[in-house]
């Protein structure tokens, strides 16, 4: 069988020519090109939009997952039941996120209204302060609000069912100095002790400059003291679960009908019966609200560097 010819180059074919191996090459980078600015402008953001011009001002009052319950008053809203419009977050809103939490109880928001009782989040404002921690059951730092923008922080522990846990105690006077936020200590159930042995325990926190209250829901002491605390304050009342938070809050203003806890389970630990934070407004101020924030067991310090945990106390 004879030999078949080794495959000769045509040195005619134009691919072979350095000139138009030149020429491909550029057109094949005018192509990719092409083809790369056509993909960066399918990906490229929309330019913003403008504002909505019927925004109205509100407070963010109740977090339901995707939902939140918004107070307005009656002037920039009249049409709203009882001033609450429920309120989803605008979808660019949500695309611009740059927190973990981007609405939490306490923002001030500006909101569209859309019908009766609904409307949408478009502007979340700058917070002042916050009270958050690590996220429960997040292996990476992840910031929980617990709530925006209080004033001041009340935190509750019992003298007696359950008995007090002060190492938690110093953690949540550590998460407030980190926020910034002025701390009260409220001693209750002291109608199940004596004063004596309450003060033996927590006058060390008043001798390094925190206020100390000792009160009782049941015989109504400190109820007065607390209340002129509270009035044209917003203030986030914090503390383990089973202390009696909600059983104070009822005692300063009875109308809220708080769901209260039952102790007398087999393991003797307060029961989470405060479900969500819920901000509250009182009738009494201009600008009085509590935030009763559910019980917590998984508390985490958020952010705060080791070697600088020494300041904080």
């Amino acid at each position: 069988m004879p030999k078949q010819k080794a495959h000769q180059t045509d040195r005619s074919d134009p691919i072979d020519d350095p000139l138009d191996y030149e020429e491909y090459d550029i057109a094949f980078e005018d192509a990719a090109y092409e083809q790369a600015e056509l993909l960066a402008k399918k990906r490229r953001k929309s330019k913003p939009k403008r504002a909505s011009s019927n925004l109205i001002p509100g407070i963010v009052i109740r977090a339901r997952g995707h939902h939140f319950d918004v107070q307005t008053d009656a002037v920039t809203d009249p049409n709203a039941p009882n001033h609450v419009s429920v309120c989803e977050v605008r979808r660019r809103l949500r695309q611009e996120r740059t927190v973990d939490t981007l609405v939490a109880v306490g923002d001030h928001v500006w909101l569209v209204p859309e019908r009766k009782k609904r409307g949408k989040i478009e502007r979340v404002e700058e917070r002042q302060s916050v009270l958050s921690r690590q996220r429960p059951g997040a292996s990476q730092l992840a910031e929980d609000v617990i709530l925006a923008n209080p004033d001041q922080a009340l935190i509750v522990f019992s003298i007696a069912q359950p008995e007090p846990h002060l190492r938690m105690l110093d953690r949540f006077l550590v998460f407030t100095e980190f926020a910034e936020i002025p701390a009260i200590i409220c001693v209750n159930k002291v109608d199940l002790s004596s004063l004596e042995h309450a003060m033996s325990l927590f006058d060390l926190y008043e001798q390094i400059g925190y206020r100390v209250i000792y009160a009782s829901a049941e015989d109504h002491r400190g109820i007065d003291e607390l209340e002129a605390l509270l009035t044209d304050r917003i203030t986030v009342v914090a503390g383990p679960s089973g202390v009696g938070k909600s059983s104070l809050l009822n005692a300063i203003h009875p109308d809220l009908h708080l769901e209260t806890g039952d102790l007398r389970d087999f393991l003797n630990k307060g029961k989470h019966t405060t479900r969500q934070a819920h901000l509250i407004s009182l009738p009494f101020g201009e600008q009085t609200f509590v935030a009763d924030t559910p019980g917590i067991r998984e508390l985490g310090l958020y952010d705060i560097d080791p070697a600088d945990m020494g300041f904080y106390f």
